[in-house]
């Protein structure tokens, strides 16, 4: 925060940008042409925002509902006046402007106070998830160059071989050399009072990125860049003041921020979360039922397994509900929309940004599109060779136009300019994955830049087939990728996870592969199957680059037991199918 006067107009700037997109928010032409970003010099979103909003508020900002039943509910006023206390305790503990805080908590009362607090200390959070390995931490602690760690009590053992002078902090029962968390509520109220000025530019985050396809990559966010920049977010899902919000996320990732964090309280809804050791549909839906949820977001995984239940158990469903992580499959919106009468609308972002391209509520909607760049974004599909824009391409950002670079794009990759410069080359932020456009500006999503590959010369976009594969009712997750042909150069591989009371085997491979001749062009079509389970990021993500790895080894191993011995006995692998056995 700046000066007092600075502030006010921070918090104005903010409010109205806000406020725009909350009157338009289902006229989408009327919103993509007027809003624009709020560009503070001076910007602290949980002081100049937050606690405006929540000074004399007893409305619910934050309830978490366990699996055991038990509760925690705070309103606003209770979570501004608790996190100026942990801020004033972690300050007494060394904890400063720029200092480093890895935080490592479930869906617990103390994430969103830890949030709050250190972006009142104008400290960098590096947030990860519970997940997370040694191995992993000792990586984050290295290249983050950390100074202070919160993590639960349960997995402070986690860091006895991460080596650093950092600070430990712990929630629940502190092991030796852990700082117990709760002595933060032992000490008597004290309002926060900031000891400098926030600049918009100040670093506020840092995430590592999921890795599906290389060694995680280091995204550097700022005051501005996530608080105000998920104003998209915001108007994507169709928050309204007064919204029950429930997002499907695991801390540590940065769809938890999206959607746990800044676009619920932009919009002064109340964030809600059902906690959960294994994902249970009909407990799910009993509870939104009971919250009265009213927007819903959640990953494709889950929206997988939602529609494996009786989607009919929720008596109140959601007025708005949204997608995101992955493109979700047409065959999922329409079971959805059958049962409940509402449409899943997709939206397209990442770590790097805020939402970029999506379906927001009052569009018409076309299936298997993502939808239209969302307000403050200027779009372009680049040719991945020569960088010419076009209707189908690499989807960029542009970062030249009237108005500069949108808010809610990264400052860069922390600590590596070339990455960066890479990215952010000729004017654009690239994103790394294709889409194609049609005549009325609706994105069609394709697949990442290296994902989509060729077979018989065509273009092959595993969403697609994926996609294909969904509509049959034994798959309940498919992941697609090329296997070498010596023919076709290669042929589609479909790796699945069968739904329940379905059973591998040559049977089951035979119907897959007859559906696939019947929904799919021929070139399409798919040409080779396994069954089994789906590697996976922590974040949930599908990891195609091991299966094609996989894939490629094992065809590698049959085609020198061939040359040794003759044609092999059987497929490129003990569990595989090719379309020819079944002729």
């Amino acid at each position: 925060m700046s000066t007092a006067t600075s502030a006010a107009d921070a918090t104005g700037e903010f409010r109205a940008a806000r406020d725009f997109l909350l009157r338009h928010r289902e006229d989408y032409p009327t919103a993509h042409e007027g809003f624009r970003w709020p560009r503070p010099d001076h910007f602290n979103w949980a002081l100049d925002w937050f606690d405006v909003i929540a000074e004399g508020n007893a409305r619910t900002a934050l309830h978490i509902v366990e699996e055991d039943g038990r509760d925690t509910r705070l309103s606003f006023a209770e979570l501004s006046e608790r996190s100026d206390g942990f801020a004033n305790w972690l300050r007494a503990r060394g904890v400063a402007a720029g200092d480093r805080i890895l935080v490592m908590l479930g869906n617990q009362a103390e994430l969103w106070l830890t949030a709050l607090a250190a972006m009142k200390l104008r400290a960098v959070v590096i947030p990860a998830t519970p997940l997370l390995g040694p191995a992993d931490l000792r990586d984050r602690v290295e290249r983050g160059r950390v100074s202070h760690v919160i993590a639960r009590a349960e997995d402070t053992a986690k860091f006895a071989d991460v080596p650093g002078d950092y600070t430990r902090i712990a929630t629940g029962p502190a092991p030796d050399g852990w700082l117990p968390y709760d002595e933060a509520h032992q000490a008597p109220p004290a309002t926060f009072t900031p000891d400098g000025p926030t600049r918009a530019d100040d670093p506020l985050m840092l995430y590592f990125t999921s890795g599906t396809t290389a060694r995680p990559k280091l995204v550097e966010h700022t005051h501005v860049s996530y608080p105000v920049g998920h104003l998209s977010t915001m108007y994507w899902i169709g928050l309204r003041p007064g919204d029950i919000h429930l997002n499907i996320s695991s801390p540590g990732w940065a769809k938890h921020a999206w959607s746990n964090l800044f676009a619920p309280w932009n919009a002064e809804a109340t964030v809600y979360l059902l906690n959960y050791t294994r994902f249970d549909a009909a407990r799910l839906m009993t509870e939104m039922d009971r919250a009265g949820v009213t927007t819903f977001c959640a990953p494709p995984t889950v929206w997988r397994m939602l529609i494996q239940a009786d989607l009919t158990q929720l008596r109140t469903p959601p007025r708005e509900a949204v997608a995101a992580g992955e493109p979700l499959n047409p065959e999922v919106i329409e079971q959805v929309r059958r049962a409940w009468g509402v449409t899943v609308r997709d939206g397209f972002g990442q770590t790097e940004t805020a939402v970029q391209v999506a379906n927001s509520p009052g569009q018409p909607l076309k299936t298997g599109s993502m939808g239209r760049p969302s307000p403050g974004y200027r779009v372009a599909l680049l040719d991945p060779a020569t960088g010419a824009p076009g209707d189908e391409g690499e989807i960029a950002l542009d970062l030249t136009g009237p108005g500069g670079p949108p808010v809610g794009l990264m400052t860069g990759y922390h600590g590596d300019p070339d990455r960066t410069a890479e990215v952010m080359a000729g004017g654009y932020y690239r994103t790394g994955d294709i889409g194609s456009r049609d005549e009325e500006g609706y994105v069609r999503y394709v697949g990442r830049v290296d994902e989509v590959f060729k077979a018989s010369d065509y273009k092959i976009s595993p969403f697609e087939l994926e996609s294909a594969l969904l509509e049959h009712p034994a798959v309940a997750e498919a992941a697609v990728v090329p296997a070498p042909d010596p023919v076709r150069l290669a042929v589609p591989k479909a790796y699945i996870v069968l739904a329940e009371g379905w059973d591998p085997g040559p049977g089951t491979a035979k119907a897959l592969f007859e559906h696939s001749r019947e929904t799919l062009a021929p070139y399409q079509r798919i040409r080779r199957l396994e069954f089994g389970t789906l590697p996976k990021t922590v974040s949930g993500k599908i990891r195609r680059v091991e299966l094609r790895e996989a894939t490629a080894t094992a065809t590698a191993s049959a085609s020198a037991s061939a040359s040794a011995s003759g044609p092999p006995s059987a497929s490129g692998s003990a569990e595989e199918y090719r379309e020819e056995d079944f002729r």
